[in-house]
């Protein structure tokens, strides 16, 4: 197991320079990238650049025009443009700037955002704690329900509790959850119909006058709706995949000899089934975590006005603040690599007889 382990860390490395060499150079071809942005800026402003000329004179002598590269810039001065240039790194050919980000990020200094003057680093350890919350409580929440419901679908099989709750599953699975935070702020947020949650937010402005049950309180009154919207999708995957794991284990022979003997369906069930259905369930716990942090983040944390990791990438991309695109890319990138690794090992813990090296001999 330790040489697998060890294999497995190895190909992080070559798969998190692919990911970052593809993602580096798509951003060298799209449109519009921070130096376009902040001339956009300027040229809303008016004659904000005669700090950068030294002022004095005629406008229109002192911007003059030019042939910059950059959409937006004629009539700029091209001091103003190479000052831009030098502070975001740009006058440097693309090559070297991409090797000097990937040495930055292996000494772990992913740099500072382009335009909240903040490392990157706390920008995420700042915002992580929303999405992790939504991540968290949508998994467990999931788990709680989707196990129960798909052992009891397995065991009623074909009857009509199976057939109208595979009805509902396959409904709230088709519905996108950003239809479902929608619907749930409209009837329960002081849209059309009632108020008995908060519409933004994950606390009160009185948080921290609030005693420990009443903040404790508070949390779960502003997470529940989110949470709900979020859980959706994992719960109805989950289900099915457990209903069918425990229909394929039903079938096999030593169930059949187990009944045989005499035993209690429920001993049958509990005692010899439910560990062998439940490996790839159990043990895909951490990937179905990283599947809700990543894949309803942006949505339900913009919908719900959650200041968390999915809507500061949104405002980045938006921006084209590439420190935080990148840096938050490849943190990302190598906490789903790690995450493939433990779900690996999480198989092992559940089962001992799975040995990946043998595999993969």
């Amino acid at each position: 197991m330790g040489a697998y382990i060890l294999r497995r860390l190895l190909l992080v490395i070559p798969t998190l320079l692919g990911m970052m060499i593809i993602n580096f150079t798509l951003t060298q071809f799209v449109p519009g990238g921070p130096i376009e942005q902040i001339i956009a800026q300027v040229q809303g402003q008016g004659d904000v650049t005669a700090g950068f000329t030294g002022g004095g004179g005629d406008a229109a002598d002192m911007l003059g025009s030019n042939d910059s590269a950059y959409a937006g810039a004629r009539g700029l001065p091209p001091e103003f443009i190479e000052k831009l240039e030098k502070e975001f790194g740009f006058d440097k050919p693309p090559l070297e700037r991409f090797g000097l980000m990937l040495w930055n990020y292996v000494r772990l200094d992913f740099g500072d955002s382009y335009f909240r003057s903040v490392s990157v680093i706390d920008l995420v350890l700042e915002k992580m704690p929303v999405s992790i919350t939504l991540g968290l409580w949508s998994t467990l929440i999931a788990y709680l329900v989707s196990i129960p419901l798909g052992i009891r679908k397995a065991v009623k099989d074909g009857s009509s509790f199976d057939n109208w709750t595979s009805g509902v599953i396959i409904v709230a699975y088709a519905i996108p959850g950003f239809l479902v935070a929608i619907l749930l702020l409209v009837l329960f947020a002081g849209g059309s119909y009632w108020q008995f949650f908060p519409l933004r937010g994950l606390t009160s402005d009185n948080f921290n006058q609030l005693s420990w049950a009443g903040k404790a309180l508070d949390y779960l009154w502003h997470i529940a709706l989110p949470v709900l919207a979020s859980t959706i999708s994992a719960f109805a995957t989950l289900t099915l995949l457990t209903k069918n794991s425990f229909l394929d284990e039903i079938k096999k022979q030593y169930v059949m000899t187990a009944r045989a003997k005499g035993q209690s369906e429920r001993r049958v069930l509990y005692g010899h089934v439910f560990r062998n259905a439940m490996l790839i369930v159990i043990a895909g716990f951490p990937g179905v975590f990283i599947s809700v942090f990543f894949a309803g983040s942006l949505i339900i944390e913009t919908i719900f006005s959650l200041d968390g990791l999915g809507r500061l990438g949104f405002e980045a991309a938006v921006a084209r603040d590439y420190p935080v695109i990148f840096g938050t890319l490849f943190i990302f990138g190598l906490m789903q690599l790690v995450v493939g690794i433990v779900s690996d090992l999480m198989y092992v813990f559940v089962d001992p007889r799975i040995d990946f090296e043998k595999r993969e001999g």
